[in-house]
């Protein structure tokens, strides 16, 4: 007895030119991809020679009929036949998009008119499919097109494109049927002038919408979050000041609620997201942090798009500098942060004994490398200097030129 092999599950892969139908065929029929595209891609054509003869008299509806089963059986198994599971791997993937095809069916169907009308039919050959495959591609591009990032961007213009077409098969018709006296076909086209019509108008009008009750509701928080603002400002935040006051600038008691009090404000006036990445946030973040942890009162001060600036290196620097500064020298230290179009700069300065700068042990990498060599490997500089009066850390770090270049 021979072994017998079950073959693959009908099954459309991920990553797909238009559908996946013929790769999930090929898969499953173990017959060679280019010949099933081949045989649906060539059915398909010929019914459409087909039904163009049809409409030309000069062939009956029976072969048109017969060979229409390719491009319905597409359809029948892009409907039923499901995807591969997802996987984070393998995302679902499109090659061609399906609305640019829907819309170049329409585009040959309505060149074909000239030459099918006038044939004794109601309407020439093509007029109902055009219209059918120009409103598919409007719906296709609003359900499927504008989740997927490769073709979101192409939406509004399939959009105008198969207004376009709906409305110019609309003034063909109309103009036809005026000619040929024949009403059945000025209703039509002007069914079609409303649907073009609609294809632009209906997704103005929603995005409109959409935008007013968009600030409808950012209205109302706005609303909310100022009364909430001003009943915390006149109970809870008074209340954290007092603590402070009494219980000492250099207790805990007095650290915790300044961390409590600045975090608040924060939400309330600042509107800063606390797990922002930014580098505004994280240098409030970390004098948050550092009030809990040292006997320190950290002030920061931020000038500029700072809230803009994401980089690793500077944020590290400045964190390594606001470390020593609150672990070492405590009291008041102040942070100023200024990002400028050329550059970026942070100040730590605390008010501490001083320190001799070149007198740092070799051992100690905290200023060589967590400030100066990380600065410098991210094309940046670090100046530390120290005196009686206390230390200052000056971190600077040019921005990228944007739309520079040679002309």
């Amino acid at each position: 007895m021979t072994a017998t092999h079950a073959r693959p599950p009908l099954l459309r892969p991920r990553d797909v030119v238009l559908a996946g139908v013929a790769a999930a065929l090929a898969n499953h029929l173990r017959i060679p991809l280019p010949l099933i595209r081949a045989v649906l891609a060539g059915g398909t054509v010929v019914a459409i020679l087909l039904g163009l003869a049809q409409a030309l008299r000069l062939s009956g509806p029976n072969g048109a009929f017969a060979w229409s089963a390719f491009a319905l059986l597409y359809l029948f198994l892009w409907a039923l036949v499901p995807r591969q599971p997802a996987t984070p791997d393998a995302p679902a993937t499109r090659t061609v998009p399906v609305a640019v095809v829907l819309l170049g069916g329409a585009t040959l169907l309505i060149g074909l008119l000239p030459v099918t009308w006038g044939f004794g039919t109601p309407l020439p050959f093509g007029a109902v499919e055009a219209a059918v495959l120009a409103s598919g591609a409007v719906v296709w591009g609003a359900a499927a097109d504008v989740r997927d990032p490769r073709w979101a961007s192409s939406v509004p213009v399939v959009r105008a494109v198969a207004a376009g077409l709906l409305l110019l098969l609309a003034v063909i018709l109309m103009g036809a049927a005026f000619i040929a006296g024949r009403p059945p076909v000025a209703v039509f086209a002007v069914v079609l002038a409303l649907l073009g019509g609609a294809a632009l108008v209906v997704p103005l009008v929603a995005t409109r919408w959409a935008a007013r009750s968009a600030e409808r509701a950012a209205h109302a928080r706005d609303e909310q979050r100022a009364e909430i603002a001003a009943h915390l400002h006149d109970s809870v935040l008074q209340t954290l000041a007092i603590i402070q006051n009494r219980a000492g600038a250099g207790s805990e008691v007095a650290r915790i609620a300044r961390a409590q009090e600045r975090e608040l404000r924060d939400w309330l006036f600042a509107g800063t997201d606390p797990f922002g990445a930014d580098l505004a946030t994280e240098l409030r973040t970390f004098a948050r942090e550092l009030e809990l942890e040292h006997a320190a009162r950290i002030e920061v001060v931020t000038v500029g798009d700072v809230g803009a600036i994401e980089s690793a290196a500077l944020a590290g620097a400045a964190r390594e500098a606001l470390v020593n500064a609150a672990r070492h020298a405590g009291g008041d230290v102040t942070v100023y942060a200024e990002a400028t179009p050329e550059q970026v700069e942070v100040f730590v300065r605390d008010r501490g004994e001083g320190f001799e700068v070149d007198a740092v042990p070799a051992g100690r990498l905290g200023i060589r490398e967590s400030i100066r060599g990380r600065m410098t490997r991210a094309g940046g500089s670090a100046v530390v200097s120290s005196g009686s009066d206390g230390t200052e850390v000056q971190l600077r770090l040019p921005r990228p030129v944007v739309g520079g270049g040679a002309s």
